[in-house]
């Protein structure tokens, strides 16, 4: 998924997207409200983790920003205020989920997994087709009953194949998905994730190549 982490304090945010990185998400990240605004305004992000406090714009307007414009983006807004109070006004802002720091971080990357799930046409916790079978929670991928290792990217690019249920995927929407914003779209990146993938899957080949518009696995 594409992830973006807004949060003013530098380590913290550094400590987040490396965390979330590390599940196979594809993370930027914004130190204030003001650049938080500017990204969602040119990315299709699947979800935000909004810092509540925040300067330049602060969270809550980010947040309602976000609900006028009607897109699919999930919210996760973080703040240090515990308050029951707190954690309402946030909700009623049309945050989707809220989380009390200091918080753990599997349970952050688990919270975001669940909004990414929302943020698009339910689909099933553990993706399935073609004999191959991946589990984002626990980042596994079985073809068969043989486990495959994979990298961030070959398991983010498969991720997002297998979402599309056999319709082909374009390498610009595999590159928005699970690279981040320093990604060159003119590196051949996607390609040569998608050839380590049919790799590793192995014969048959699965993931076919759509001549002009993409790959998909049918």
């Amino acid at each position: 998924m594409r992830v973006l982490v807004v949060e003013d304090e530098p380590l913290l945010a550094d400590t987040i997207a490396e965390w979330l990185r590390g599940q196979a998400h594809a993370v930027d990240l914004a130190y204030d409200g003001g650049a938080a605004l500017e990204r969602v305004g040119v990315v299709d992000y699947d979800v935000v983790v909004l810092d509540r406090d925040l300067p330049v714009v602060h969270g809550d307007d980010v947040c309602r920003e976000l609900v006028a414009a009607r897109c699919a983006t999930r919210v996760l807004m973080l703040t240090a205020a515990a308050e029951v109070t707190d954690r309402v006004r946030g909700l009623a802002l049309g945050a989707d989920d809220y989380l009390v720091k200091p918080f753990a971080f599997p349970e952050l990357a688990a919270r975001v997994l669940a909004l990414g799930r929302r943020s698009r046409p339910a689909v099933p916790p553990v993706l399935s087709r073609a004999g191959i079978t991946l589990d984002p929670a626990r980042g596994e991928v079985f073809r068969g009953s043989r486990y495959v290792p994979l990298s961030r990217k070959e398991f983010a690019v498969l991720t997002e194949l297998l979402r599309a249920e056999g319709a082909a995927v374009s390498a610009e929407r595999l590159l928005e998905k699970a690279w981040d914003e320093h990604a060159d779209p003119f590196t051949g990146a996607v390609r040569l994730a998608v050839l380590k993938l049919r790799r590793k899957l192995g014969d048959p080949p699965v993931v076919e190549t759509v001549t002009g518009v993409g790959y998909r696995i049918p």
